[in-house]
C-alpha cells in the first residue's frame, strides 16, 4: 500500500489504466489480493491466466490467436484488473470475500471474452462474427478445461452464471443464481467489463475497432463509424442505469480501494469515463467531417483508416492491423 496522497499527479492516475504487459498486470493483482489474504493460493487463477495468455499469442494448441481488434489482450487485462480493484473495495467496504469467491471472480474475468478464440479450422473473420455468441463459446470452453486447470466441480455452474453477466443481452434476472453471493460476484465482474473499457483512456479511438465487429457480426444496424459514435452517447446513458440497478451499484465500491491502495477518496473508473464521455460530446456537436480528426490518441485512427477497407468491411484481414498491447 502507498502512502497517504490526495494529490496524485495526472501521470499516475494515468498509469492505472496501463494493462499492456501480462505479468505487470499479474503482479499489480497478487500484490492486491495479497492485501486481502497474504497467505491465499493463487495457483488455480494462475493456470487459467497463462492458458488465457496463450489463447490471444496463438501458442494454445488448436486455436488460432485471438485477433478481435476491440477485444484484445488490453481489453482482457483491463477487465481484469478492474475486478481485482473492485473486489478488494467489496471487501473492504464489509462485505468481506473468501479466498474461493476472490478466486471465481479472477478466473471469470480472465475468460469472459475467450469466446471470442477461433479454432484453426475455424478460418473465416477475425472472431468479430461471434460478438453474438462469444459468452456462450466462453462458458463452454471454461466447462472443457476445468480438469484441466485443476478447478473444484462444483465451480462449474458458479462461473458460468458470473461470466453470463458480462452479456449486456441477458438481465440478472434471469439467471437463477446459486447463491446470493454469485450474484454478488457476478455484479462484480459484470461492472468491471463495463466500466474497465469505458475508462480507457484511449476508448473513443478503439471505438472504430469495435465498429469492425460489429459490422462483421451484422449486429448493431450501424451505417458507419459515426454513427457508432452517436450511439455511444446514448449507451452511456443507458449503461448508467444498467450500473446502478442490474449491477447494484457495485461500481460505487472501488472508492474503498483507492482510498486504501492510494490515500484518495476517489473513483478514477468513473471520473475517466466521464471524462471520455465529456470529449465524446464535443466530438459530436462538431460536423461529422471533423470527427475523426478529433481523436488522437496513439495514432489509432490513422492506423485503422490504414489498414481496414472501410468500404468492405465484411471482408477485412486484421493481420495488419497493430493491437493496442
Amino acid at each position: 500500500m502507498r502512502s497517504i496522497n490526495q494529490n496524485l499527479i495526472p501521470a499516475e492516475i494515468r498509469e492505472l489504466f496501463v494493462n499492456h504487459d501480462p505479468l505487470e498486470t499479474w503482479r499489480k493483482a497478487h500484490q492486491i489480493i495479497e492485501n486481502i489474504n497474504v497467505d491465499i493460493d493463487l495457483s488455480d487463477v494462475r493456470n487459467v491466466f497463462d492458458d488465457v495468455m496463450c489463447l490471444f499469442n496463438g501458442s494454445y494448441p488448436e486455436y488460432s490467436p485471438i485477433q478481435t481488434p476491440y477485444h484484445d489482450l488490453r481489453h482482457t487485462l483491463d477487465v481484469f484488473m478492474c475486478s481485482v480493484r473492485l473486489l478488494h473495495g467489496v471487501h473492504l467496504s464489509g462485505t468481506k470475500l473468501n479466498d474461493g469467491q476472490i478466486c471465481l471472480i479472477m478466473i471469470a474475468a480472465l475468460l469472459h471474452d475467450v469466446g471470442y478464440a477461433q479454432k484453426v479450422k475455424e478460418t473465416t473473420g477475425s472472431g468479430g462474427q461471434l460478438t453474438q455468441v462469444h459468452v456462450k463459446r466462453g462458458i463452454a470452453f471454461m466447462q472443457q478445461n476445468l480438469d484441466n486447470w485443476l478447478l473444484p466441480e462444483d465451480w462449474e455452474t458458479p462461473l458460468s452464471q458470473i461470466i453470463r453477466c458480462t452479456d449486456l443481452r441477458i438481465k440478472l434476472s434471469e439467471i437463477n443464481f446459486v447463491s446470493p453471493r454469485i450474484r454478488l460476484l457476478g455484479q462484480i465482474v459484470g461492472t468491471a467489463d463495463i466500466v474497465g473499457q469505458m475508462a480507457d483512456r484511449t476508448y473513443l479511438e478503439k471505438l472504430l475497432f469495435l465498429f469492425v465487429e460489429f459490422k462483421e457480426a451484422r449486429y448493431g444496424n450501424l451505417s458507419d463509424t459515426h454513427d457508432l459514435l452517436k450511439k455511444t452517447r446514448n449507451f452511456y446513458d443507458s449503461i448508467r442505469k444498467t450500473l446502478d440497478g442490474e449491477l447494484g451499484g457495485t461500481y460505487q465500491l472501488i472508492n474503498f480501494h483507492f482510498k486504501e491502495w492510494l490515500g484518495a477518496d476517489r473513483n478514477f473508473y468513473i471520473e475517466s469515463i466521464e471524462h471520455n464521455i465529456a470529449y465524446l460530446d464535443k466530438v459530436i456537436q462538431l460536423n461529422e467531417s471533423e470527427w475523426l480528426s478529433m481523436l488522437k490518441r496513439h495514432g489509432i485512427v490513422q492506423r485503422y483508416q490504414k489498414s481496414v477497407n472501410v468500404k468492405q468491411p465484411y471482408n477485412f484481414k486484421l493481420s495488419n492491423i497493430v493491437h493496442l498491447e
